[in-house]
C-alpha cells in the first residue's frame, strides 16, 4: 500500500472507532490513543492487514505444489513491462513485512514449517 492509502485507512478507522465510542469531534477528545484505550484496541488497521498477509503467506507456503494459489504466486509472467517504475508485486510486500519482523524471506519460510512457532512470531 502507498502511504496515502495507509493514511486514508487510518482516518477511516478512527472515524469508525469514534462512532462506536459515541464521541464526536465536538467532545474535544484530541488523542486517538485515548479512544483506542477505551475500546481496548491494541493494534491499528495497517498492522492487522500486514498480519493477515503474512498469515496467508504462511498458509501459501504450506500448500501442495499443484494448488493454483501457489502456482500463481511462484509463476513468472513472460513479456515486457511498460516503461517507468516497476509495479510492486505481492511478494515484495511480503518481503517488507518480513523485514519489519527483522527476518529475511528465507528465514520466515523456514519458520512457517512449524505453525505454532510461526503464529507466535507473526502475532504482534
Amino acid at each position: 500500500m502507498m502511504e496515502k492509502q495507509k493514511q486514508r485507512l487510518r482516518v477511516f478507522e478512527m472515524a469508525c472507532l469514534r462512532r462506536i465510542e459515541g464521541v464526536t469531534r465536538r467532545d474535544k477528545i484530541r488523542r486517538n490513543e485515548e479512544i483506542c484505550s477505551r475500546l481496548n484496541i491494541r493494534c491499528g488497521i495497517i498492522d492487522r492487514i500486514q498480519n493477515k498477509r503474512l498469515r496467508y503467506f504462511g498458509h501459501l507456503t504450506q500448500m501442495q505444489d499443484g494448488r493454483y494459489p501457489k502456482i500463481a504466486c511462484n509463476s513468472y509472467v513472460h513479456g515486457v513491462r511498460n516503461r517507468g517504475r516497476p509495479k510492486k508485486r505481492w511478494i515484495d510486500v511480503i518481503k517488507e513485512g518480513c523485514k519489519e519482523l527483522n527476518m529475511t524471506l528465507q528465514e520466515a519460510t523456514y519458520l512457517m514449517r512449524d505453525r505454532r512457532v510461526w503464529r507466535v512470531t507473526n502475532h504482534r
